[in-house]
This record gives structure tokens, C-alpha cells and sequence, in this order.
């Protein structure tokens, strides 16, 4: 059996027997155990009542978070003529078009999120192979396929978060830095499962949010009561 460090057992030590905190109680463990020796992330990951592989079950979204997420985002955009420089004035970090297409399919991709105009999106289908499983797919459910270029690259470089349903039925994202203040955490998750709860698909049935988890990089998980995470 493999043996664990010392900052794990202290960890799960620290969360044993507590179940179902509230939001603040579950934010102040976090800060608590987030003990690495670098700023960890804090991430939430929300258990749903629905089987994504059916095309009415499918949740996913985007929320800009209050407090932003702490990470510095590197944005792509797949634009041409005007729309390039107006990406590139609004501090994209990769413009192109079939270049940029090429150099992906080279396998290197140095962004975390990808922007497309309309026109752009028969060179970028291409890609999907290779975006899709990464969740860097432009799509204008999202927002990412759209000709306000400028609004997308300000949201995603101004803490804007997607979130997409995993076939677990899990969505989880990052809402923060473990140096971020307690209330900053708190407003963020609450965000964030807001956005959620507006993102219900129509053929969700019975409990939709079941379970609510927040963690560092390094810590472990603490259970938060979805009452207190939704405000009801």
C-alpha cells in the first residue's frame, strides 16, 4: 500500500468526519490545508442529476466570476483584417488564421481559450480532433464564435469561466487562488453555482444539484451543503 506525505494525512485529518459545510466553513478549510509552497488554485467541482449522453441533459455554459480566477488566461483568435487587429488591440495573445490552423496542427497550442469569428469557423473545423478534446472548441453557445471579438477577449482575460458536464455528470472549474480573501472564494463559488442552476436542461429530472465539493491543488476535498452554496 502506498504510503502518503505528511501534508496529505494532515489534510484528510483536517476534513474527516466533515460533511456538508457551509460555504463559508468549506472556503475557510480550503485556505486552511492549501499549505504547498506555491498559490494553489481552488477548484469546485458540483455532482449533477443528469446522463449527459443524452442530448437534452447536456449543461454547459459560461459565468464571469466577481473576483476573477487568479490565472493569467492566454487567448487565441482565429480572425482575419479587421477583426485580427481588433483581437490583437483587445489583448489576444495568438491571432491568426490558416497559420495559426497549421501550427496547431503541428501540436503546439499555447492558449487556454480559443475565439473564432463566424467566418473563420470552416478553417478552425478542422481542428476539432485536436481542440475538441481539450474543451478549446469555439462555440457560439459559449460565446467564443462571434464577431464582438473584443467583448470575447476581454471576458475571457477578465475572469470569465466555461464550464461543460463531464459523462460522469460532473462540472468542475477553477474560482480562485487559496491567497484570494475568504469572502472573494465565496462570492465566486456562489457564482458559480448560479451559473449552473441557469444552465438546467430541460431533460434534467429529479435532484439536479446532488453534491458540491471545493478543493486546493494540494488539499483535499471538503463537502459543502448545497443549501448554503445556492443562498436557499
Amino acid at each position: 500500500m502506498a504510503k502518503h506525505g505528511k501534508r496529505v494525512r494532515a489534510g484528510r485529518k483536517a476534513v474527516a468526519g466533515k460533511e456538508n459545510l457551509t460555504v463559508e466553513g468549506a472556503v475557510a478549510l480550503v485556505k486552511e490545508n492549501a499549505t504547498a509552497k506555491f498559490d494553489e488554485s481552488v477548484e469546485i467541482a458540483v455532482c449533477l442529476g443528469v446522463d449527459p449522453r443524452h442530448a437534452d441533459q447536456m449543461v454547459r455554459g459560461t459565468v464571469n466570476l466577481p473576483n476573477g480566477t487568479g490565472k493569467q488566461v492566454r487567448v487565441a483568435v482565429f480572425a482575419r483584417g479587421p477583426k485580427a487587429d481588433e483581437a490583437r488591440d483587445a489583448g489576444a495573445d495568438i491571432v491568426g488564421a490558416e497559420d495559426l490552423m497549421a501550427t496547431v496542427q503541428g501540436g503546439t497550442i499555447e492558449f487556454d481559450r480559443c475565439i473564432a469569428t463566424p467566418d473563420m469557423m470552416p478553417v478552425v473545423g478542422r481542428l476539432g480532433k485536436i481542440l475538441g478534446p481539450r474543451n478549446l472548441m469555439p462555440n457560439p453557445k459559449v460565446g467564443t464564435v462571434t464577431q464582438d471579438v473584443k467583448e470575447a477577449v476581454q471576458a475571457a482575460k477578465g475572469g470569465q469561466v466555461q464550464f461543460r458536464v463531464e459523462r460522469a455528470g460532473v462540472v468542475h472549474a477553477g474560482i480562485g487562488k487559496a491567497s484570494f480573501e475568504a469572502n472573494m472564494l465565496i462570492e465566486n463559488l456562489r457564482a458559480f453555482v448560479g451559473a449552473v442552476q441557469k444552465a438546467k436542461p430541460t431533460g434534467a429530472k429529479g435532484t439536479y444539484l446532488k453534491k458540491i465539493a471545493v478543493s486546493s491543488t494540494m488539499g483535499p476535498g471538503v463537502s459543502v451543503d448545497v443549501s448554503s452554496a445556492t443562498g436557499n
